[in-house]
């Protein structure tokens, strides 16, 4: 049996964030929120991190292609409590947590490593350790 590290999430949380996570996926997928910076948008829920207690939860979401992404968290952050009514009929959980948009940044630096990779300079670097 594995060990939990300290400050690491539980199974049951990871569990928890993966089950609001394919959840508030879908909801994005199928419903009409009505706001005009909703409408037609593809959105990308990549990750949800509960706090311990399921209280709070912090979603990460990007539109597809990354445009209008501040419209897009504005309008989904004044759209949270009507999300989480459908969420509620989704996930089913002692308390529902409250939920909070934020930008997912882990694209936008992954793309930045890979352009430092491809550097001349970095490669030469790279090559001379083998």
């Amino acid at each position: 049996m594995r060990k939990k590290i300290k400050g690491e999430p539980s199974i049951r949380l990871l569990r928890v964030n993966e089950n609001i996570r394919h959840a508030l996926s879908e909801i994005l997928r199928r419903e009409d929120f009505g706001g005009p910076d909703l409408k037609d948008v593809s959105i990308t829920v990549t990750e949800v991190r509960t706090s311990p207690d399921l209280r709070n939860a912090t979603v990460f979401v990007l539109p597809l292609g990354g445009e209008n992404r501040d419209p897009v968290l504005k309008a989904l952050n004044q759209a949270a409590p009507y999300i989480c009514s459908f969420l509620s009929r989704s996930v089913h959980l002692k308390y529902l947590p409250k939920l909070k948009f934020i930008a997912d940044e882990t694209f936008d630096e992954s793309g930045h490593i890979s352009t430092l990779l491809k550097n001349p300079k970095v490669a030469k670097d790279l090559e001379a350790k083998d």
